[in-house]
């Protein structure tokens, strides 16, 4: 069928009115998209800023997701570095007694490396979880932004070609 404005689509959609666009009617108009004009595209488009809403929305739910497990994993990080400085403060007042044999002493220096080396390893783990975090969170909502164009009319756009001539 050819339409030639945004009230044959509606029409095709079995509403008179954009606000009572549905989920099934999302997924319809998607599958009309590439054959409606350009312009009927746009103007159709412009009609519709439910689709604005349900972006902004999944960014939102990403973002809340995104700070309430960063806040997880800091309690846990500051969990960690808390139990090491009260092992660290413990060793610290031993070493200060004038009675430890040399063997001890070298013992307790030891684990207050050893306490440093899994500070820098935490630290380390926890720089590449919020790496892996960021990726993830990067390439979800890419992948939405993505899918939403190309089913609102970036497929259209894909199967006229290039916009430019080589």
């Amino acid at each position: 069928m050819d339409y030639t404005n945004a009230d044959d689509v509606k029409m095709a959609l079995g509403i008179d009115n954009w606000r009572k666009l549905r989920k099934d009617h999302y997924l319809q108009l998607v599958a009309m998209m590439p054959d409606l004009d350009k312009d009927v595209r746009l103007a159709v488009l412009e009609q519709l800023p439910e689709i604005q809403k349900i972006l902004v929305k999944a960014m939102s739910t990403v973002r809340k997701v995104h700070e309430a497990t960063l806040a997880s994993d800091d309690k846990s990080q500051e969990y960690g570095y808390q139990g090491r400085r009260e092992a660290r403060a413990s060793i610290i007042a031993q070493l200060k007694s004038e009675n430890l044999d040399p063997q001890t002493r070298r013992h307790l220096n030891d684990l207050l490396v050893q306490l440093s080396d899994k500070d820098d390893a935490k630290d380390s783990e926890h720089k590449r979880y919020l790496d892996r975090w960021m990726t993830k969170t990067t390439v979800g909502v890419a992948a939405v932004v993505v899918l939403t164009g190309v089913a609102l009319g970036g497929k259209v756009g894909l199967q006229q070609g290039p916009l430019r001539k080589p």
